[in-house]
């Protein structure tokens, strides 16, 4: 049961990130999960990093996730961006 929730909050922390950053990204609900789980595992270990974190069994909820998965997006952006420049003709 653990790991189902884990899964959705993944599923709705990396939903959240696409809603607050629209725009076209590659993958459906398979991609918007890795990237909130991701997510997740980035917001974990930050906040064990900061000591936000009391416990190892304490994990972040929902918006840390999703604040996780907002970062990870935006880096993935701004590496697909530097491999392919908008090219403007006038």
């Amino acid at each position: 049961m653990h790991v189902l929730w884990f899964l959705i909050v993944g599923l709705i922390a990396g939903s959240l990130a696409k809603l607050a950053m629209p725009g076209k990204d590659p993958g459906g609900i398979v991609v918007t999960l890795l990237l909130g789980v991701a997510g997740s595992f980035l917001a974990a270990f930050a906040g064990r990093a900061f000591h936000l974190y009391r416990s190892t069994s304490g994990g972040p909820g929902i918006i840390a996730s999703a604040i996780g998965a907002f970062v990870l997006l935006g880096i993935y952006r701004l590496i697909i961006r530097g491999r392919h420049p908008h090219t403007t003709a006038v």
